[in-house]
C-alpha cells in the first residue's frame, strides 16, 4: 500500500537538528528498501504562491507567500510503498524530519482502482 510522509518542521528556519548528510543517508535506506515510490524537496517557503477561487469563480493569486494559520512549515514528501501502516509508521519516526520537534503526517495514498 502507498504512503505520502508529510514533512512538517516547526519553522521555516527549523533543520530539527539535522544534517544534510542525515537527509541523504535516510534518502538512501528508503530507496535501497525498495519502498520509495517519489519523494521532493520543497523550495524556500518564499517562493510559494497561494491561489485561490472564490463562489463567482474569480481566482484569487498571492505571490508573496501562504499565509498559513500554524507556524509549521511543509519542507518536502516521501511517498512509499509498505505492507501496512505499521510499517509506514515505522519508517516515519526513522525520518530526520521527525525530530528535534518535526513532524511527519503519514496519509494512505486513495486507490480509485484506476
Amino acid at each position: 500500500m502507498k504512503y505520502l510522509m508529510l514533512i512538517n518542521a516547526e519553522s521555516a528556519d527549523a533543520n530539527n537538528g539535522c544534517t544534510p548528510e542525515d537527509w541523504m543517508v535516510y534518502d538512501k535506506e528508503v530507496k535501497d528498501a525498495g519502498i520509495f515510490v517519489s519523494g521532493e524537496s520543497l523550495a524556500d517557503l518564499v517562493t510559494a504562491t497561494s491561489v485561490q477561487v472564490a463562489s463567482d469563480g474569480v481566482r484569487t493569486i498571492t505571490t508573496d507567500g501562504p499565509f498559513a494559520e500554524t507556524r509549521e512549515v511543509l519542507g518536502g514528501f516521501y511517498v512509499i510503498d509498505v505492507p501496512d501502516l505499521d510499517v509506514a509508521l515505522d519508517w516515519a519516526a526513522q525520518c530526520p524530519g521527525s525530530h528535534g520537534g518535526g513532524r511527519i503526517v503519514v496519509r494512505p495514498i486513495a486507490d480509485f482502482g484506476n
